[in-house]
């Protein structure tokens, strides 16, 4: 049986849709999904009550997905089952996002749950390759792209952010921990003539069952207020939620959206 740990936002919602059966939802308390009711939800200072209650209704696999930030922790909420677990806790919530999140599978997995993707269980959840708008990059965008992509690597390795923006080689902004939405907003009030593109992609080594870079529809008047051409995501790599309507926003805001080849 599999257990959906649903974040903020539309993906919990949007994954649940492309299963043939419905999950058990669950999700942290204050951190409730758009659109989808949860049949649990959970406080962190009862996390291992709640393990507890996943394993006796039978769940073996977990997937994670939608936004979660780091509550705060109250200790005198903590039960009896959740103590042996403080260690792991205050240390996810000392580490970086990619070490927070490894913390946060090595619980699951410590009792026998098998964390899944959401490209796991929901195959269509990436969009195919190639352009998907009637505006295409220019050969200047794509080499945006490349000179984008090496960026948002040396930014991973460092565990800073999955996007920038790139205009002539030259970094116009990079996501920091107050997100891609920020970032673009950042650019609002640029100094020069516009142009250059917005690229999103994973960090290196990043562990995709629990944290796979997306965009929304939200995006793009971001995007358009930035100044920027278009958008370039990686294959396989990034969500686009709400495929349909984010393609009709780029058409009708004339700017383009790739999805491009991994490079060699």
């Amino acid at each position: 049986m599999l257990a959906l740990i649903a974040g903020t936002g539309t993906l919990p919602d949007e994954l649940a849709s492309q299963l043939s059966e419905r999950p058990l939802i669950c999700s942290l308390e204050g951190l409730e999904p758009e659109n989808l009711k949860p049949d649990l939800v959970f406080p962190l200072e009862h996390l291992g009550s709640f393990i507890a209650e996943l394993k006796s209704r039978g769940v073996t696999e977990i997937c994670m997905a939608g936004a979660i930030d780091r509550p705060a922790v109250d200790p005198s909420r903590i039960d009896a089952q959740t103590l042996p677990l403080v260690p792991i806790i205050q240390k996810a919530m000392m580490s970086g996002d990619d070490g927070a999140l490894r913390a946060a599978i090595s619980v699951f997995e410590s009792v026998g749950l098998d964390v899944r993707s959401a490209h796991e269980i929901a195959p269509d959840i990436f969009p195919p390759s190639g352009c998907l708008t009637q505006i295409e990059p220019s050969k200047r965008d794509l080499e945006d792209a490349d000179r984008a992509a090496a960026i948002v690597r040396a930014m991973g390795a460092a565990d800073v952010g999955q996007a920038c923006a790139v205009l002539n080689g030259q970094a116009l902004a990079i996501e920091s921990v107050f997100g891609t939405a920020w970032m673009l907003k950042s650019l609002s009030q640029r100094p020069d003539a516009g142009g250059g593109v917005l690229y999103k992609g994973p960090k290196p080594n990043q562990d995709m069952r629990v944290d796979i870079p997306t965009i929304g529809p939200e995006t793009i008047p971001d995007v358009v207020a930035a100044g920027l051409a278009g958008i370039v995501i990686e294959k396989g790599s990034v969500i686009v939620l709400d495929r349909k309507r984010v393609i009709s926003e780029c058409d009708r805001m004339g700017i383009f959206l790739l999805v491009r080849e991994h490079a060699a």
